[in-house]
């Protein structure tokens, strides 16, 4: 079972944000998605959301055209974190992670809907924030108020039955996190997956894609530069050629998995990008 897009290509007028790109998410694997500014990593999650339509190629869950889905279905079988996390009303923290259970519970919150809800706030973090007015909240807080009601999409409360596998999407879910709120967030990114979920992640972290992720996309102006296992996607030459600027990679010397930096000698500029990211 999995979430594929498939040779897909979007185009805006005379710009190519995605060309001729692949990428399949799995149950029980989180993958990542990486690359400079304007490189199409949004453009390929709304994609992946069902909320664009592809030019070219073609989208599906579980071999089925996301075209072919109604909103409520997909409503019910992924769930998307995106960049954008205000929310216009005066709604607490807890009645904003509790809209994730909405699509389920159609407006009638159960016992068990709320309970998945205390759980992810605690999770993240977020328990005794609750109650606040999330307008009231940082920028930080906000993003785990909004981690917690993109899992609780997709979370079932016991003895409520699965219908199908599901998936999170999530758009730099810990830009704004604190080291140790985005280990909290990593660990339940993990879980999620374990619990048979895919789950993708656009990311400019790339240690955080490196150390989490089971499979990493890279990609440059719309087009794929490398796409495989963090350790083999994460090499000085791929990174240069994606981001535009030397890098260099060591081993960590007790996790084992690639640390990069930028190369502060290098002074180059990058070229410029396509529009989008």
């Amino acid at each position: 079972m999995s979430l594929q897009a498939t040779s897909v290509s979007v185009q805006v007028g005379s710009a190519t944000l995605l060309e001729d790109v692949s990428v399949e998410v799995t149950t029980g694997r989180i993958v990542a998605v990486a690359g400079p500014n304007g490189a199409g990593k949004s453009t390929l999650l709304s994609v992946l959301a069902g909320d664009r339509a592809p030019d070219a190629g073609s989208a599906t869950l579980e071999g089925r055209p996301l075209g072919h889905w109604t909103r409520s279905e997909l409503a019910l079988r992924r769930a998307v974190m995106s960049t954008d996390r205000d929310v216009a009303f005066g709604f607490s923290a807890r009645e904003v992670a509790l809209l994730g259970r909405l699509p389920l519970h159609g407006g009638a919150p159960d016992a068990g809907d709320r309970a998945i809800v205390e759980q992810l706030l605690e999770a993240v973090d977020a328990a005794d924030l609750a109650s606040r007015i999330h307008a009231t909240l940082s920028t930080g807080e906000r993003q785990r108020v909004s981690l917690a009601r993109a899992v609780a999409q997709i979370s079932d409360p016991a003895g409520r039955e699965r219908e199908g596998a599901r998936y999170l999407l999530l758009d730099e879910p810990t830009s704004s996190l604190d080291p140790a709120h985005q280990l909290a967030a990593m660990d339940l990114l993990r879980r999620t997956a374990a619990a048979g979920n895919g789950v993708l992640m656009v990311v400019h972290d790339l240690h955080l894609a490196a150390a989490h992720a089971d499979h990493l996309l890279l990609l440059r102006a719309g087009r794929v530069v490398a796409a495989g296992r963090p350790a083999d996607v994460l090499r000085a030459d791929l990174l240069a050629a994606a981001f535009g600027v030397p890098m260099r990679v060591i081993t960590h010397p007790s996790l084992g998995y690639p640390l990069v930096v930028a190369d502060p000698r290098a002074g180059a500029s990058a070229p410029p990008m396509a529009d989008g990211d």
